[in-house]
């Protein structure tokens, strides 16, 4: 077991040695404006105003006009009753006859991982099987059996039914325009789901740069050997050490198989963020390091890239200086380029309207 950790360790020291030349192109990146100037910014009306054109202005995107932006709903609240108001606000009930709720587990040792009390209303209101799928990397959910007794001990059965979807192998969902992949390997049991709930801890990722509604949906569905599939770009399906690509095309591919998951489940699909325990280290990470920066809320779209994209937005916008550590993070890693390729290949909009759900006036 141990060699597999060091393995990924290694492989982390040699992403940080052939990143350089990206960390440099990400500071280049750092919005694209003064950032000096939108921290002038003090009222909560003039930033929710100023994220609005924020999704378009930080990425070069194409303009899209007001109406078609897709909206993303926030709130600072982190408790029960704003989880499910800024589930009710997304106006598209989790329908049908199985549900799944895709959270991830957290691997023993970590401590990160979504309270099982913070979502249990919103999983029990919709009737919600929580959804999983096994690691390529070892660990302590490796295997099924481990997988559900990590699952336990973190209260999650507790709440809902565990559901470990590749326990019985893994099926295939077709990429629409990918680059490096042409299909995406998920569970077995994934197409037993009539709605899917992407309820999302967003936190900082050693290989990804972050990890949020995207990560969730591609290598969080995907089976274990899927997850070698999308970390080798396409190229194997296991030996994932001894293949890895070029750093961009792990993101790319990242955002291809979410693509196939999304277009699998059409509108039957919803994504939420909760920015807390804002780690710069993945809940798959069974040390991660101590939280540096304050609770940001908790953030929800029909769109995976606007949600993510409005998340790291807030990362930046920030007040507390902690959060220097995990833009280093996702800085470092390019972490952004999973959302441009996934703009780029029809997944969603990184331009978006943001909805302040504590400053709406209640009807």
């Amino acid at each position: 077991m141990k060699q597999n950790y060091n393995k990924k360790s290694k492989y982390i020291e040699k992403q940080m040695q052939s990143h350089e030349e990206l960390c440099c192109r990400q500071q280049d990146y750092a919005w694209k404006f003064d950032r000096r100037d939108f921290l002038k910014t003090t009222t909560l009306a003039g930033v929710g105003a100023l994220f609005t054109t924020l999704g378009a202005k930080a990425s070069e995107t194409k303009k899209i006009s007001s109406e078609e932006k897709p909206k993303v709903f926030m709130t600072k609240e982190i408790t029960s009753a704003s989880l499910m108001k800024i589930y009710q606000a997304l106006d598209r009930p989790a329908k049908g006859k199985n549900v799944a709720v895709k959270i991830s587990t957290g691997e023993p040792g970590g401590h990160n991982f979504l309270d099982p009390n913070l979502i249990k209303e919103l999983v029990q209101s919709v009737k919600g099987t929580i959804i999983e799928c096994n690691t390529a990397y070892g660990g302590g959910r490796a295997t099924t059996e481990a997988h559900r007794k990590a699952a336990e001990a973190h209260g999650f059965t507790a709440i809902a039914k565990v559901d470990i979807m590749d326990e019985e192998g893994d099926i295939s969902l077709p990429v629409k325009g990918g680059t490096h992949l042409k299909e995406d390997f998920v569970g077995k049991n994934f197409i037993n789901y009539d709605f899917v709930v992407v309820l999302s801890h967003f936190k900082g990722h050693a290989m990804g740069g972050f990890g949020g509604a995207v990560k969730n949906i591609s290598i969080g569905i995907a089976s274990a050997t899927g997850k070698c599939w999308i970390h080798t770009a396409g190229k194997v399906k296991k030996d994932l050490w001894q293949n890895l690509p070029k750093q961009d095309y792990f993101l790319e591919s990242m955002a291809e198989a979410a693509k196939a998951v999304a277009d699998h489940c059409g509108e039957k699909i919803l994504y939420i963020n909760v920015a807390n325990k804002l780690s710069v280290d993945c809940d798959c990470d069974s040390s991660p390091e101590d939280p540096k920066m304050s609770d940001i809320g908790i953030l929800a779209s029909l769109d995976p890239v606007a949600v993510d994209k409005a998340t790291v937005d807030m990362v930046y916008a920030s007040k507390d200086p902690g959060k220097s550590h995990l833009i280093e993070r996702m800085e470092s890693r390019h972490g952004i380029h999973t959302l441009e390729h996934g703009e780029k290949i029809g997944l969603g909009s990184m331009a978006y309207e943001l909805v302040d759900l504590d400053t709406v006036k209640q009807a």
